[in-house]
């Protein structure tokens, strides 16, 4: 658009020196003559005399080459450089690390989000396994022992559990002095039999329980807990065997004493058994049944569902962590070379400042600056036109009109419009913001 002024000026200075070279006299004669006297000329001369052909202006327009692909890079995240990775003038592929900040903090939060993760995730899976099986006999035993309790209080308020209560006061006594005296004949063989017949049973369990030891419900069976019952039935037998063999020691004795002392405490709960103390019995066996039918039943759908609501949190709170890591980094979006970089080891840098411009050069285009709204009416997409480049004279490239941005801008108090051009053709020599000049045609 400048040239095209240039050019407008140009003619119209050169016809104002014409007029005033005729008006003071400079011009030769015979064309004062000529121009004096027009209507003196032939007629056949003047049909001869060629039409001047009209000259219609141009639409130029001054323009910038710019690269098609280019960006300005800010960090995502605030914080102090730590790593520079690149330097101007570098050509980086997409995916390259520019710039890095320090990452401390970061990588303590993804650390922390990790093992919270890890913690919700195992106690989601502790929920959905269920209760071991060592609770369930825990809670089994507790049941037993709660109804034995029990059923001692039932059977104590009965009629003639009192007798009952002194016999066994009176066995008790019979068994402390056969301790001091020492073991019979009888109970020597009486011992015996009963570890052997222990024995027995407790191969019978265990060969039972090497069938089906291999199950994954293995522990549920009734086979596992009968090789539990039949191997604590041997070891007593084998300790009782072994304390008649070995004779009374001091234990034994006061084993005995403190037999006979119980069945005195029993003889006198059974006198004074009172129906609160059943009631409190009966409770206990309610709780302890409960508490084992919880464990059985599993677990319930609440508690599942706020075990998985814990991962989901833990899991969105990783990802958090990770992206706050991610944004201590800027990479390169695409591949390109480093036109500009703003940033040195141990600068502090706020997010969204550039630091960096990456351009892709090789592929240019070219953008107006001073395309008035009058000349920009005439300008389609798709139009061709003509590039020249003040840098190259030697270089005129074609080029089609790629878009129109449609808003304006105050130039000097003209509206000017950028239109963007695609080159034909791409040049080696091109450079970013030289200046170019496209010429639109005539208007």
């Amino acid at each position: 658009m400048k040239r095209f002024m240039m050019v407008l000026l140009f003619v119209v200075v050169l016809a104002g020196a014409g007029y005033a070279a005729y008006a003071m006299g400079y011009l030769p004669a015979e064309l004062t003559s000529v121009i004096a006297a027009p209507a003196e000329q032939d007629t056949k001369a003047e049909a001869e005399v060629a039409p001047v052909e009209e000259v219609l202006p141009r639409v130029l327009a001054d323009a910038k080459v710019v690269p098609v692909l280019r960006s300005d890079l800010a960090m995502a995240a605030s914080g102090l450089v730590q790593e520079v990775m690149v330097k101007e003038g570098d050509r980086v592929e997409a995916g390259d690390l520019l710039v890095k900040l320090d990452d401390a903090q970061q990588r303590v939060a993804v650390a922390q989000a990790q093992a919270n993760l890890a913690r919700a995730q195992a106690n989601l899976d502790k929920i959905k396994a269920g209760a071991r099986v060592e609770n369930i006999a825990v809670a089994q035993a507790a049941v037993e022992a709660a109804q034995a309790n029990y059923d001692k209080l039932v059977n104590a308020a009965a009629p003639g559990n009192v007798a009952s209560a002194q016999a066994a006061v009176s066995k008790a006594q019979a068994e402390y002095s056969r301790v001091v005296q020492g073991p019979s004949e009888e109970t020597i063989i009486s011992a015996r039999a009963n570890l052997e017949s222990a024995k027995a049973q407790l191969d019978q369990a265990r060969s039972a329980y090497n069938r089906i030891r291999d199950l994954s419900d293995a522990g549920m069976r009734p086979e596992s807990l009968a090789m539990q019952q039949a191997t604590i039935a041997y070891e007593a037998a084998q300790a009782r065997y072994d304390d008649v063999m070995n004779g009374a020691t001091a234990a034994d004795i006061a084993s005995a004493g403190a037999s006979v002392r119980q069945a005195q405490v029993q003889l006198e709960t059974v006198q004074n058994s009172m129906p609160s103390d059943m009631a409190v019995a009966e409770a206990s066996v309610n709780q302890a049944k409960a508490q084992l039918d919880e464990l059985m039943a599993g677990a319930r759908s609440e508690d599942i569902a706020a075990a998985e609501a814990d991962v989901a949190a833990a899991t969105a709170a990783l990802q958090q962590a990770l992206v706050g890591l991610r944004n201590t980094e800027l990479r390169a979006p695409f591949t390109g070379v480093v036109a500009t970089l703003n940033a040195a080891v141990g600068e502090q840098v706020s997010p969204g400042a550039p630091v960096a411009q990456l351009a892709d050069v090789t592929a240019w285009e070219i953008e107006t600056s001073d395309l008035t709204e009058l000349d920009v009416v005439g300008v389609t997409e798709g139009a061709k036109v003509e590039l020249t480049f003040d840098a190259l004279p030697d270089l005129t490239l074609g080029g089609t009109v790629s878009r129109i941005r449609p808003i304006g801008q105050d130039n000097r108090g003209d509206t000017v419009y950028t239109v963007v051009v695609v080159p034909g053709s791409q040049d080696n020599r091109l450079l970013w913001n030289m200046t170019a000049v496209v010429d639109f045609g005539v208007k």
